[in-house]
């Protein structure tokens, strides 16, 4: 009879159900395919009449999705890719991140370690005196303290409940690396533009230096007005004050550069594109469709994996309204004479199993189910909102990737008439067939529309770094066949 009930216990033991809902991952509230209209089509290459959306500029199936491209595989620039493989290296940032994946590891560990019973051996020797008698005992033991037979899943569902809550710190841990990723490179490029806006602004002064000396020699001839010195004179120290502040902002950039790295700048870092001629630094990719961010992108999955956590303390939650039943066992020898103790009839053991029913908690349970269940709908929510947030930055960058190729070839077009414009005003000034005025404007309109182009150039070539970045990409080094950006659920099995 203690054989056949010992048995049916086990079989409970090991047949014991779970109280977690039946998890659904909530229904993706944003459309099925990304905003179309004119933001989204280029006209650039094509002409108005030939619009093509951004999204068909390489045939099908050419560019491969975002998470699938590694950093090294869409940043071209060797300059570049060093930079970020000493962010990975040294960012502190990247290193918490790290460090409280392995913290979460470890706390699922102890979690699923409360599964089993614990062993502990122990060993005591007593001696006592009273009324001048002095007595003597020992006793050595091997047993378990206090394990709770998991009937009713509690401690399943707090096993789960760690798992995804460390699940969800890795996918943070990926979400801070693409973000690092990403700020490194929109941190470099920033230094390449205000590298680029300083050679402008060195030039324009040196033109205009030259353009007071012409004036000055000018006027003592007879050629040139009072007020033409002086204005060439406004416009060169306007030209000298642009060169004072993108020299500082070069220094600011750099700086910036280096405390994102972690590190100082390599003194062998060398020489990088313009940004005038940068249209190769990146890699084409595909935006895929909305419900790829779902798998890809690591937010949206730190968040669903929060969900999962919360609907395994749901079940732990309801696990508490059943009765708690714990073992104490401990078998071993003990003896009054240390010689006695392994001797035949020496033989001691326990057995002490507990059980523990909530009757009146005063309603403690009840508040503590209603608790889970009110965090699980915020993390719905949570999720809802992570996924509306993608679809926002992965739309707004699908617009930017298509309307700054027509904005920087405007810009382009702008330098060139500009250009144009200037030889042709200093040409005209130094016959005498235009005034000087008419040369100051050009010079000032030639200095904008160069300008513009790098401005406008910086933020076209951000605005990819942002759509890979969005998109999930920069998480792996090196491109491979898609996958779950987390790449940890082996550890579901064990």
């Amino acid at each position: 009879m203690k054989r056949k009930l010992l048995s049916v216990l086990c079989a409970v033991a090991l047949s014991a159900c779970s109280l977690d809902p039946a998890y659904q991952r909530p229904a993706a509230p944003v459309s099925a395919a990304w905003p179309a209209g004119d933001a989204y089509q280029t006209r650039a290459s094509t002409g108005a009449s030939a619009a093509q959306p951004a999204s068909s500029a390489s045939p099908s199936g050419a560019a491969p999705f975002a998470a699938d491209i590694g950093w090294r595989d869409f940043f071209k620039d060797a300059r570049l890719q060093k930079l970020i493989a000493l962010a990975l290296d040294n960012n502190r940032d990247l290193r918490v991140a790290a460090l409280q994946v392995a913290e979460y590891e470890a706390q699922y560990r102890i979690t699923r370690a409360a599964l089993a019973p614990t062993v502990d051996a122990g060993g005591s020797l007593t001696n006592t005196r009273s009324s001048g008698v002095v007595s003597r005992s020992s006793s050595v033991s091997v047993g378990t303290t206090s394990w709770e037979i998991d009937f009713f899943g509690r401690l399943r569902s707090l096993k789960q409940q760690a798992l995804e809550n460390y699940l969800s710190t890795q996918a943070s841990r990926t979400s801070t690396q693409l973000t690092l990723v990403a700020d490194v490179a929109t941190d470099y490029l920033q230094l390449l533009s205000d590298e680029a806006l300083l050679k402008i602004s060195t030039d324009t002064a040196k033109a205009n230096q030259s353009t007071y000396d012409l004036t000055v020699s000018m006027m003592k001839i007879g050629s040139s007005s009072l007020q033409d010195v002086r204005e060439a004179q406004t416009s060169l120290a306007s030209a000298r004050a642009s060169v004072a502040s993108y020299t500082r902002a070069v220094a600011q950039d750099r700086n910036n550069l280096s405390a994102e790295i972690g590190c100082p700048l390599p003194d062998d870092l060398g020489e990088g594109p313009t940004l005038l001629d940068s249209d190769s630094m990146f890699a084409e990719v595909d935006a895929g469709v909305p419900s790829d961010l779902l798998a890809r992108r690591p937010d949206i999955i730190e968040a669903e994996h929060t969900l999962k956590g919360a609907n395994a303390n749901i079940g732990a939650a309801r696990a508490a309204f059943f009765p708690k039943i714990e073992l104490t066992a401990t078998a071993g020898t003990a003896s009054t004479s240390l010689s006695q103790l392994f001797k035949a009839g020496t033989g001691a053991w326990t057995f002490a199993p507990s059980i523990t029913m909530p009757i009146f908690d005063y309603g403690s349970n009840k508040a503590s189910l209603d608790v889970a269940k009110i965090e699980k709908d915020i993390d719905v929510a949570d999720y809802e909102k992570a996924i509306q947030t993608a679809f926002k930055e992965v739309a707004n960058a699908l617009a930017g990737r298509a309307t700054y190729v027509d904005q920087v070839q405007a810009d382009h077009d702008y330098v060139t008439s500009a250009q144009d414009y200037y030889d042709l005003a200093q040409a005209r000034y130094q016959t005498g067939t235009d005034s000087f005025l008419t040369l100051l404007t050009a010079q000032r309109t030639l200095y904008t529309a160069q300008e513009q182009l790098v401005t406008d150039q910086l933020a076209k070539l951000s605005n990819q770094v942002t759509l890979y970045k969005v998109l999930g990409g920069g998480w792996s080094e090196a491109s491979h066949a898609a996958q779950d950006a987390a790449g940890h659920e082996t550890l579901t099995a064990r």
